[in-house]
């Protein structure tokens, strides 16, 4: 299964597999700029390892962003 933006939760993740038919955010021109993508499959990585098939991409960055905006506002 290919996964394509279609609006899901953290599509900016999604990666070119080799099939040009797709739209893939993170090689997209207004996201090349981003950082951290390596940060996420840390996390992932280690979330994986604790609770199997559990927590998504998506669950990270949003957890990521409330984090972020707590530490930049207080």
């Amino acid at each position: 299964m290919v996964l394509r933006n279609q609006g899901c939760d953290a599509s900016l993740l999604l990666e070119d597999n080799g099939d040009r038919n797709g739209s893939y955010e993170k090689q997209a021109i207004p996201n090349q700029t981003l950082k951290g993508f390596d940060k996420v499959d840390l996390i992932k990585e280690e979330v994986e390892q604790a609770c199997p098939g559990v927590v998504s991409c998506a669950d990270i960055l949003a957890l990521a962003a409330r984090d972020s905006v707590l530490l930049v506002c207080s």
